[in-house]
């Protein structure tokens, strides 16, 4: 967007200070006075945080709190009465080790990308671009069995869209662990138009390393056989090198981070007693680089090391747009089934 310009729109702003997203609908506080900061979730309910009637797109998301796997986001678009976005808060923002404040340097696991970051202590926050024709809604439901409480802003603006303007999905997938031979399901189902626009993942090792980055990421787009879109690692999936400097040189995995890919964080330390298994971050924002398909998409990645076929804990959620919106093809897993280890 090139603020210089004009544009005939008018913004919006859904929080718990003004939960309409009304203009003027804000706190009817003095200054310097606090009257509704953050939204308390029953357990078990579901509550809609953003329901915006017009056209327009949601441009920003941001979230404190409670941001954990019992936190299901979904999103709806026009009048549609299933989500084409469900996941869970963490999956959804890359830090799905919702349990875990530390990594393995003992700092908060946090990324500063061009879609998405984690602040420390887990500020997260949004930036992909979602259009509605008619009507956008933003729920989310507590699945754990104590209320939580969320602080939020979600922003956006009123207008006139193109009319080639697509809707923005999102699923969950996991195994825990992963069948051994056989490859990770990132995200299948897809049917219709659209761009693969990215993923972020989670992965648990499970027994010793031997290299768990060696599997390749496959993509299949209309019908494909055989993938079209073919890496030759996991780690050059997310534009790495060398299990990320772990068999090359100084022989350790070294985090990094940048606008569109990285391997942000390891969590997970061998010398506290029962707390060997070591965890991976990964972000991939498709971009520059988006991935079009006109009939289906479906993508795997293959969970393997020097020794062979392994089995950890795979853990991922996928962004794609499509002309339509969509529904998702599998429900997710119980809370308890999503409970990192």
């Amino acid at each position: 967007m090139e603020n210089w310009r004009y544009a005939a729109r008018r913004s919006f702003g859904f929080s718990a200070e003004n939960k309409d997203g009304t203009k003027g609908g804000g706190t009817r506080g003095k200054d310097c006075e606090k009257l509704s900061a953050y939204l308390e979730i029953p357990a078990g309910e579901t509550v809609v945080l953003a329901d915006a009637k017009g056209s327009g797109m949601f441009t920003h998301i941001w979230m404190t709190g409670a941001i954990s796997h019992s936190m299901i986001l979904r999103m709806y678009w026009e009048d549609s009465d299933f989500p084409s976005v469900e996941a869970p808060l963490s999956a959804f923002f890359g830090c799905a080790y919702d349990e875990q404040y530390a990594d393995r340097d003992g700092k908060y696991p946090a990324f500063s990308s061009a879609m998405m970051t984690v602040a420390p202590a887990r500020g997260v926050s949004c930036v992909f671009e979602m259009p509605f024709f008619k009507r956008g809604k933003i729920t989310i439901e507590n699945r754990s069995s104590e209320p939580k409480t969320l602080y939020y802003m979600i922003s956006g603006w009123y207008g006139e869209l193109p009319e080639d303007a697509m809707y923005f999905h999102a699923a969950y997938r996991q195994e825990h662990p992963v069948t051994p031979g056989k490859a990770f399901t990132v995200i299948d189902g897809i049917k219709g138009s659209g761009c693969f626009a990215g993923m972020t993942l989670a992965v648990g090792l499970n027994g010793h390393n031997t290299c768990f980055v060696e599997g390749e990421a496959k993509m299949y787009i209309d019908g494909d056989t055989y993938p079209t879109m073919n890496y030759t690692g996991t780690e050059d999936y997310f534009c790495g090198a060398y299990a990320f400097g772990n068999d090359h040189v100084n022989h350790t995995y070294q985090p990094f981070q940048s606008p569109y890919v990285g391997m942000y964080a390891i969590l997970g330390r061998f010398d506290p007693q029962y707390d060997a298994q070591q965890r991976f971050l990964f972000y991939r924002w498709h971009v520059t680089d988006p991935v079009y398909f006109e009939q289906n998409f479906r993508m795997t990645m293959d969970n393997l090391g020097w020794t062979g076929p392994r089995y950890d804990d795979y853990t991922a959620c996928c962004m794609w747009y499509q002309t339509k919106p969509s529904a998702l093809t599998k429900p997710l897993p119980t809370d308890h089934e999503m409970l990192m280890k």
